[in-house]
């Protein structure tokens, strides 16, 4: 089977790995045909190399100037001296060699020749010093371009709807186009390395032209087959990397398992780890076959690029020969060609690397440039009406929202339901797993907007609302909410960056979560370090963790807040604690979601909603739901029967008491 870049593939070059196929459900290597114009994408044919050189330069200066306009003046001049001073020193070598080879004395020869060498000799030290310049202005230059391109990734990334996040193909963006920021970096390092070797070559194609104008097509027929090589191997590797990078990926995935301290435990105890390493050393195998592809690959074309300097080199030769002989060429300006083809070739082979990996990392930075294109059109949109400083309900409009990919049903149906803000109320969503409790939470939270109907602050639509404000609003508490690997301190004060640091009011919060009795008996009190991936760190228990997010939600002071599964992780005792604190909450005048799928968990409750495969099936008081007898009552009974007494078979007490 042939490709678009006429490479040849096989059926085992596709074949979908066993860890693959077992552990993923499917390839993790994807086809890159969908490129409408894919040589354009890749874009590292010769001839766009050549063409598209100044905008290569012009991205790389662009992002340096951006950075540090001194420094970046400062590389430029110093590369500048460098070529003029290489040029200048070729020009000596030649009226050397024209001056030792001419006749007359030798010693006067010598004499005469004495003023240019002490020239060639400063021209040497000249161009030395402008290389250690150079290095010195690119060495901040280079981090400071990688940063600032990471920082413009990153702000990004953070913005976007929670949509785009959850989306393949962007996400395969984002993987992607992380690289870009080190590109951006080592294109400021090759466009250095370019402009140096650009004018070196001018200074050999000047001496050559001037000794003989058929010498510089020669110089060029050497290099174009190294060019064309180094190009065609570029494109293979940076076409195979974007098909292989999930997969890779993958493979990282699984060799991180084995040292992660979450899975540490079921690992050893659960004899994970020969599992986990048969799938890596599989995926591993598929990635060095695709490696050795690309090398059998670039080893045909790199002897056929081999073949075809050879023949140039020789005909170069035979054509100096030539000219001596028939006396076209004087022997010393032959000595001077033969030291400008050696240095023009050695300088045209660097400009077609630099040229090269220039054009390679380009291509990755414009990976990042899609990334800041596109998410400028998927970030969370900045502005929109205010939202009023007094909201009294929230209300859901026949709410449809289906999640990006989602191949089944929505997960939400034309719901229509009110949330009442601002008289302190818990309100209750209750259900099955899947039944579209955290979805609606999240859209109550603008972390989604609907595909079809509307979410209304007090009748302001929250499309049309700021949804910066509509976070500002909220605070989450989830089962599994996040385990920031800071200290204990940043893990409650996190969810208020935007206040000063304030310890009477943290203190506040871990007294209303119960952590006043843990913090002391921390290594360092608030300043532990919440993570075993760093020395030092501090490990929490399930329920410590837990209390922690409390603390958080606490401290964020937040209207809204939405508690999902609190009590998961938590003893009876405990658990009782939570609901209390959550009522003591809404006490304060906040508004209460609880989200759960435990009826005693909703006792108090002031409103509950009961949603069932994406709709709203019930709503009301729990004692109104419970006399109404629909599907909480259902959901009520069958938890409650799990706590009576289970009759025992006659003679079973007997049984027990004897063994």
């Amino acid at each position: 089977m042939r490709r678009s870049d006429g490479e040849t593939t096989s059926d085992d070059d596709a074949r979908v790995s066993a860890a693959e196929r077992e552990l993923f459900g499917g390839a993790l290597v994807y086809d890159t045909s969908w490129a409408r114009h894919e040589e354009a994408r890749y874009g590292l044919r010769l001839r766009a190399m050549l063409t598209g050189m100044p905008r290569l330069v012009g991205t790389a200066a662009g992002l340096a100037w951006r950075a540090d306009r001194r420094l970046t003046l400062l590389v430029t001049l110093a590369e500048a001296g460098r070529g003029v001073a290489q040029a200048v020193g070729l020009l000596g070598v030649n009226w050397l060699l024209a001056t030792l080879l001419s006749g007359g004395d030798l010693t006067g020869r010598m004499r005469e020749c004495l003023p240019v060498a002490v020239l060639i000799g400063v021209t040497a030290a000249a161009g030395a010093a402008c290389g250690a310049l150079s290095t010195l202005a690119s060495g901040p230059l280079e981090p400071r371009v990688e940063r600032l391109a990471r920082e413009r990734y990153l702000e990004r990334a953070h913005q976007v709807e929670m949509a785009a996040m959850e989306d393949d193909e962007f996400h395969r963006l984002l993987d992607s186009a992380q690289y870009g920021a080190a590109s951006a970096r080592n294109m400021v390092s090759h466009c250095v390395g370019v402009l140096g070797a650009v004018i070196s070559l001018l200074a050999a194609g000047t001496v050559l032209t001037a000794l003989h104008v058929a010498l510089l097509p020669m110089l060029l027929l050497i290099v174009v087959p190294r060019a064309w090589a180094t190009l065609t191997v570029a494109r293979r590797r940076y076409r195979s990397w974007h098909r292989w990078v999930q997969h890779s990926r993958a493979a990282s995935m699984l060799a991180g398992l084995l040292i992660d301290t979450d899975a540490a435990p079921e690992v050893r105890v659960h004899g994970v780890g020969p599992y986990i390493l048969r799938h890596f050393r599989d995926m591993s195998i598929s990635q060095e076959g695709e490696q050795a592809r690309l090398a059998r690959l670039a080893a045909r074309t790199e002897l056929a690029a081999a073949a075809c300097t050879g023949a140039a080199t020789l005909g170069t030769y035979a054509l100096l020969a030539a000219l001596l002989w028939g006396g076209g060429m004087a022997l010393a300006a032959a000595g001077t060609a033969v030291l400008a083809i050696r240095t023009g070739t050695g300088q045209l082979d660097s400009l077609v690397r630099q040229l090269n990996h220039l054009h390679e990392e380009s291509l990755y930075v414009g990976d990042l440039r899609r990334l800041l294109a596109e998410s400028a059109e998927r970030c969370i949109p900045a502005g929109g009406e205010p939202l009023p400083a007094a909201v009294e309900s929230v209300t859901f409009e026949d709410v449809t929202f289906a999640y990006p990919g989602a191949d089944g049903a929505p997960a939400l149906r034309d719901v229509s339901l009110t949330i009442p803000l601002g008289r302190g109320a818990v309100v209750a969503l209750v259900g099955e797993n899947g039944s579209g409790k955290s979805t609606l939470a999240k859209l109550l939270c603008g972390l989604y907007l609907p595909q079809r109907g509307a979410v209304r602050w007090d009748g302001h639509d929250a499309a049309a609302l700021d949804r910066r404000e509509i976070f500002g609003r909220c605070a989450l508490v989830h089962q599994d909410h996040y385990r920031w690997p800071m200290t204990a301190g940043v893990n409650v004060t996190i969810s208020r960056t935007d206040a000063p640091p304030d310890a009477e009011r943290l203190a506040g919060s871990a007294a209303h979560a119960g952590l006043d009795g843990l913090v002391p008996t921390l290594p360092r009190g608030w300043d532990t370090l919440l993570s075993r991936r760093f020395r030092g760190g501090h490990q929490l228990s399930g329920g410590q963790w837990q209390r922690l997010g409390i603390a958080r939600a606490h401290f964020r002071d937040a209207p809204v807040l939405v508690v999902d599964e609190p009590t998961a992780a938590l003893d009876a005792k405990a658990e009782q604690r939570v609901f209390d604190q959550i009522r003591s909450l809404a006490d304060e005048g906040r508004t209460v979601v609880l989200i759960t799928h435990r009826m005693a968990s909703v006792r108090g409750a002031d409103l509950v909603h009961v949603l069932h495969e994406g709709r709203l099936v019930e709503s009301g008081s729990p004692e109104a739901l419970l006399a109404l007898g629909g599907r909480y009552r259902t959901m009520y009974d069958l938890q409650a029967s799990q706590f009576r007494p289970v009759p025992r078979p006659r003679g079973a007490g007997r049984a027990a008491e004897t063994a």
